[in-house]
């Protein structure tokens, strides 16, 4: 019997109605309704009309039946949630501090289907002898845009018709007449949108199974052999860079397509999707497709059913491709890891990590982690027993690691070099480009608005209570500067004299890339050179054509930012400079130094990784930190070795947990009061647990679009203890009526705010 109740969630993002409704599931729509659906259902005293998802359909009556309102109808082309989305949009809710409303939207990154794509070809219904001679008795007639067709369909019959109205400048109105004098017809087709680059096609299907090392081979042999034996668990894979993760993610899936699953793969950077593609397109054709921001809705649209009618097999993309609607999913693999962008800047702020634990539960999949340089929580949980690791310390495609080379720039100071080139790297740069090879100039700008430092001595002003470096803030009516800590709230004035060495030097990094691009060409105007930052890659297209460019050697030199460095191989690169590697080592988060070491060490990855010698030089004012000696060694379980040690002293993820509570407010005064109400409750209610709380204190951007933001943190070992915490600040935000979109929550936060 079809049920007669229906609970659904409402599409408002506020506490007091996060939580399910019930409705009465009127007659005419009880054989087509289902859970996950869109409907449109009467709410509030006003009955206004709004949409809401089904999450269950029962025959029980929670409440008085009398009281009780019909659905009004289903939301047609609207896009239902899977019944395992919806599991996984709760646990989200749960850990996150989320609405579920928002948490559904999350899981449904394509919420309406698009009209379909329609492909229409102008087909010829005569004989190309007969399509000849009606092209010469329309030409006697002056008729010369139907000539031209009928000539054009003689040596081709079919032609698609936007090729017609296009190139052949012939209109729809003529094509009409031809079709109703009977020369012509027009089918139609329905058609996905595919988002491809135009030469991808040219891949597809042309690549050959490489044969992989030993050690590859041993790698993929021990996961298969899990899968087959039912086991799902986790896997880290730390291999050095060019050491051919690659290859064993395409050997993996290849092995999961053949017991009849389906694949995701999550890359970090839309700028690496088109090596990605190409790669995958060559060995696996048309089973692969693609999710990300850059598609149009109806490519992505389309994806998405594409998906869910099981017409495709793998899906690559950044951490919105986690949700794909696949039935038969048997693995994830999530390449670098390590990277920021895997978690969420908005609500919920979730990790793709680990949603992608919990999905793999869910879906009973392997999930396989990939990294040069792990995350401290990928490689904390494997030196627990928690995911198993894996190692690939060599390169398969020959050569050596390159030669790093550490360049002080205190020491380019004393001896009159002003320029953001070193000597070494200057030099380096003339003779790459008289060898015919390619070099990379990697900006490091991550906390480009961060840290103050001394230029003479290296001195960086550092919050003595929180260990992360102070920020300058300029008010905007006094125009007087001070340094901040994002974590506390500790504030001092401004400094002008370096109260290390006595030096005036004493400053914020000022150069981008742009200004390093203009230097090359002043003093390499031989050099052919191409930038990539956000400024060169605002186009859909951009991204492909700036790399296919370099890597089809157009240019000599390519200088950007972090998007450069990660993942990409290019054959003729043997040299990279990395130019201020202090940028991000002193941000204000207490990640800088793992930041640090991983940009550096993906960025020295990207020479010398076709068997030419690699050099790389990196400059900064802290060449004896660890950090910086770690990476230029690649070494990092000497790294992971320091920095878990001082993680642990600072009760910082992992040896910790860490939660941030963000409240925005357009009074600051209201704001502060809010996040002070919430410490102290904190500390009132969870006393006996012994929660560390810090702050509240301006945030690391005080004001935005004259909003406020005031941020307090707190930390303990337990994660469990800090969901409770969660579930109280929620409590108190719903009993004090305040907008829930106004305080917001997050787990292990990967920057501080």
């Amino acid at each position: 019997m079809a049920c007669r109740y229906a609970n659904i969630i409402v599409d408002i993002s506020h506490e007091k109605v996060d939580r399910p409704f019930q409705y009465i599931v009127p007659d005419s729509l009880k054989e087509r309704i289902d859970v996950g659906m869109a409907v449109m259902i009467p709410f509030g005293k006003g009955n206004k009309l709004i949409k809401g998802y089904v999450m269950e359909l029962t025959d029980k009556a929670d409440y008085d039946v009398s009281k009780l309102k019909q659905i009004d109808s289903i939301v047609e082309g609207a896009v239902s949630v899977q019944s395992d989305a919806l599991v996984l949009a709760d646990w989200i809710r749960t850990n996150y501090g989320s609405t579920m409303i928002a948490a559904l939207k999350t899981v449904l990154p394509v919420r309406q289907k698009m009209k379909q794509a329609v492909k229409k070809t102008v087909c010829c219904k005569v004989s190309s002898d007969r399509a000849l001679e009606l092209s010469g008795e329309f030409e006697n007639k002056h008729q010369k845009a139907k000539a031209r067709l009928m000539q054009a369909l003689a040596l081709q019959p079919e032609i698609l018709q936007n090729m017609v109205t296009g190139k052949l400048n012939i209109s729809l109105k003529t094509i009409r007449l031809l079709e109703q004098a009977g020369y012509v017809e027009i089918k139609q087709e329905n058609t996905y949108r595919m988002p491809f680059p135009k030469n991808m096609s040219e891949a597809w299907g042309n690549g050959k199974d490489k044969k992989l090392s030993d050690s590859q081979a041993a790698v993929v042999n021990d996961i298969i052999s899990d899968f087959k034996l039912g086991k799902r668990g986790e896997y880290l894979i730390h291999g050095v860079t060019g050491s051919g993760k690659t290859e064993v993610y395409m050997e993996l899936i290849a092995r999961i397509i053949d017991e009849g699953k389906q694949a995701i793969v999550l890359i970090p950077e839309i700028a690496l999707t088109y090596q990605t593609l190409v790669r995958f397109f060559a060995r696996f054709g048309d089973r692969v497709s693609v999710m990300n921001s850059r598609l149009s809705q109806g490519e992505r649209s389309d994806q998405f059913e594409r998906a869910a009618r099981g017409e495709t097999d793998i899906i690559i993309g950044p951490r919105s491709a986690l949700f794909t609607p696949f039935e038969r999913l048997g693995i994830v693999i999530i390449d670098e890891e390590h990277e920021p962008s895997y978690k969420s800047d908005s609500m919920p702020k979730y990790h793709a990590r680990a949603v992608a634990r919990q999905l793999c539960r869910i879906k009973g999949a392997s999930l396989v982690l990939g990294s040069a340089t792990p995350s401290l929580e990928a490689y904390y949980a494997a030196q627990k027993g928690d995911i198993r690791l894996f190692e690939l310390g060599e390169r398969i495609a020959g050569g050596h690691l390159p030669k790093v080379y550490i360049e002080d720039l205190r020491e380019e100071l004393k001896k009159g070099n002003r320029s953001i080139f070193s000597r070494r790297l200057y030099s380096l740069i003339n003779d790459r480009l008289q060898k015919g090879e390619q070099s990379m100039l990697f900006l490091n700008r991550r906390g480009y608005a961060g840290f103050v430092s001394c230029r003479a001595c290296g001195y960086v002003v550092k919050c003595p209570h929180c260990d992360v470096s102070l920020s300058e803030h300029t008010d905007a009516r006094s125009r007087v500067s001070s340094l901040k800590c994002h974590y506390c709230g500790y504030e001092i004035p401004r400094m002008n004299i370096c109260p290390q060495c006595g030096s005036k030097y004493i400053l914020g990094f000022r150069a981008g890339t742009q200004q390093i691009e203009e230097l090359l060409h002043k003093d390499f105007p031989q050099a052919r050179v191409l930038r990539m930052d956000a400024d060169t890659t605002r186009t859909r297209d951009s991204y492909e054509e700036i790399l296919s460019q370099f890597a089809n050697e157009e240019a000599d030199i390519l200088v950007g930012t972090q998007m450069i460095v990660k993942g990409h191989d290019f054959a003729k690169v043997t040299l990279v400079g990395i130019l201020a590697a202090d940028m991000s080592l002193y941000a204000s988060d207490y990640r800088a130094g793992e930041r640090t070491f991983q940009l550096l060490t993906q960025a020295a990855g990207r020479a010398g990784r076709s068997g030419l010698e690699g050099e790389v030089v990196i400059q900064t004012y802290q060449p004896e930190h660890y950090a910086i000696v770690h990476a230029a060694a690649q070494d990092y379980k000497g790294f992971y070795e320091e920095e878990i040690a001082y993680r642990d002293m600072m009760l910082y993820p992992p040896a910790a947990h860490m939660m941030a509570v963000l409240v925005l407010s357009d009074n600051e005064p209201d704001g502060r009061g809010c996040a002070a109400e919430l410490a102290d409750m904190i500390k009132r209610c969870f006393d006996s647990d012994r929660p560390i709380v810090i702050g509240p204190s301006q945030a690391a951007v005080g004001r935005i679009n004259d909003i406020y933001r005031t941020v307090l943190y707190v930390k303990h070992k337990n994660y469990d203890v800090l969901v409770r915490i969660k579930d109280a600040v929620e409590n108190v935000i719903a009993e004090k009526g305040w907008n829930r979109d106004s305080v917001q929550i997050d787990f292990d936060p990967v920057n501080a705010y």
